[in-house]
Order: structure tokens, then sequence, then C-alpha cells
């Protein structure tokens, strides 16, 4: 990353009225939260992540989809929000019409201070029933994370089995969150990227959206993506690095306050 770009970069954010964050798994792999395909530990080894993850793996075996998602859950409470997320919160802080759209299903944005993300991918807290649909707590975390198959609760309203609440392969986005995150990229004056490779689609077409209407995208990211060419300023490095050098390129006078 280059000085030149990080000033580039702050001027733009320094301007803007309306930003967008929009974040994926590296800014969270940065709290230690284990990827997708990485989280797996003793029984677990055993199994083909992508092929726990949809709706056919948990009708044909509720409890050994629901355990290796109650494993990941505890394993993110361990991880804390990292300096990039606490730079989000700190811009969205600064300019209270940023919305900070996520790909990431943790609650480390809203534990980093950012209270309501839009979730493009669900949340490992919001679980629901397979069947109505209807909302239902998460469960509590006294313990140690199971370890093999658990029986998932039953629902309150109609006792079908509870599912964890994220997007599974096969499953659309939420049409609610897909509408904000779509709406807020089209109105946006800046679109800010960290940490997504950029090719999970439809959430990789929110900067498109931001960029064809002519808001300038930056990016945060320690690797090239397919985003590159559209983006007015790369910045190369990680979003725990990066995010904090950004708002005080943006806002000088608060840092030396």
């Amino acid at each position: 990353m280059s000085a030149d770009d990080l000033a580039r970069a702050g001027r733009l954010l320094a301007v803007a009225s309306r930003p967008v964050v929009f974040t994926g798994a590296g800014m969270s792999a940065e709290s230690a939260v284990p990827t997708f395909r990485d989280a797996q530990t003793g029984l677990w080894r055993r199994y083909d992540p992508a092929r726990l993850a949809t709706p056919a793996a948990f009708h044909a075996d509720p409890a050994l989809v629901w355990g290796w998602y109650e494993s990941r859950r505890h394993g993110v409470r361990r991880a804390e929000p990292n300096p990039g997320h606490r730079a989000v919160a700190a811009i969205r802080s600064r300019l209270p019409d940023t919305v900070v759209v996520t790909q990431n299903v943790d609650d480390l944005h809203e534990r980093g201070g950012v209270p309501d993300p839009v979730r493009l991918h669900g949340s490992l807290f919001a679980p629901r029933c397979s069947a109505c649909a209807h909302p239902a707590p998460a469960p509590g975390d006294a313990g140690e994370p199971p370890a093999g198959p658990l029986d998932p609760p039953a629902c309150a309203r109609c006792a079908a089995p509870v599912r964890p609440g994220v997007v599974w392969f096969g499953e659309a986005l939420p049409a609610a969150a897909l509408d904000a995150a779509v709406a807020a990229a089209s109105r946006c004056d800046l679109l800010l990227t960290v940490g997504t490779s950029a090719l999970v689609h439809p959430a990789a077409e929110i900067p498109l959206v931001a960029a064809r209407l002519g808001a300038p995208v930056v990016q945060v990211n320690p690797d090239r993506t397919p985003l590159d060419a559209v983006c007015a300023v790369n910045l190369r490095g990680r979003a725990g690095e990066v995010l904090p050098e950004l708002v005080r390129a943006a806002w000088p006078a608060d840092a030396a306050g």
C-alpha cells in the first residue's frame, strides 16, 4: 500500500456522506475466525463442509448438521473484533448514513460497534424453524462445544427442527437483505470493499452496482481480485492494519485529538 494510494482513499472517504462498507471473510479471518473450510477439528475432520451446508444434508441428518454449526458458533464466540471492525464502527459513527453490508455470518461487526449490518448470508446467531421460518433463540454457550451430532431444538410454534440461520448452498440470499444492499450501493457516494474475494455471487455484484452508477470503489485486500479493474484505489494489505490508517487519513484532526 503506497502513501499516495492511502491519501487518495482518505480524501474519498473524507468527502463521502453515504458510504457503503462491504465486508467478506478476510475481515473475520483476522480475528482468528476459522474460514468455512478450515473449521474442522476432531470428528468434524471426516466431513466435507460443502456437504453439510445444504438443505438436503439437514433433512437427512439434522443432528449432524446442527452439531457442526453449533461447533462453529462456539468458535466464533471465542473470537474478538479486530481493529478493522473498530475502524468500520468509527466510520459509521462519523458518517451516520453509512451502510455496512457483510457476507460474514459471525457477530463481530455488532460486537465491534456496528449494531445493524445488512447480512447477506444470514447469521450463526439467528436460528429459525426449518418448516415455518419462525425465529428461534440462539442456544446458550455453557459447556464445551459439541464434538459430534447434536439434536436441534424444536420450534416453539410448530415443533419442527430449528435450523441454523445461514444461507446454504442452493438457497437464495434473503430477499430483504439483498434488496437493502443493492439499494444502498445504488445511492452511495463511496463503496469500500474489505476482505472479499469478489468471487461469490450474487454478493460480488454489490460493488459493481456502485461502480456502474458512478460511485468510487476503494478495495482493501492483500491480494488481487476481479474488482481491481473497477476500483478507484486498491489498498493492498490486511483490514486490521489498513482500515485504521484509512480513518486517520480521512480525519487527521480526530487522530491528533
